[in-house]
């Protein structure tokens, strides 16, 4: 089990990325609330998703988040270093996102 700090590194990660993508890529129209639960440390992390990037990353849940991910502390490791795939993981449960089908299309294109 990854802890709470790997876990919050690997979503500043995920933001770094998501940073290199938003510039090579240009700007794509998501601008969304998110939450990140990890559910067997029982923590969550929240931010916003603006124009493509990861911004305002803090500790704590956001109940109201437009879009939220809920997985255990490995597969979120795994998930933002490349060694599970989203599709693949939504499928076998092993992750669950929560959001509406175009901003589901829309996260496709960042990750």
């Amino acid at each position: 089990m990854a802890s709470v700090d790997e876990c919050r590194q690997a979503l500043h990660d995920l933001a770094a990325r998501l940073d290199r993508n938003a510039e090579a890529q240009g700007r794509i129209d998501l601008d969304r609330t998110l939450a990140c639960r990890i559910t067997d440390l029982g923590t969550a992390f929240h931010g916003r998703l603006e124009g493509g990037r990861l911004v305002d990353l803090s500790d704590g849940d956001d109940p109201k988040a437009k879009i939220a991910l809920s997985t255990c502390s490995d597969d979120l490791i795994a998930l933002v270093h490349g060694r599970l795939d989203v599709m693949s993981a939504v499928a076998s449960r092993r992750v669950s996102i929560k959001a509406n089908p175009f901003d589901l299309m829309k996260l496709r294109k960042l990750l």
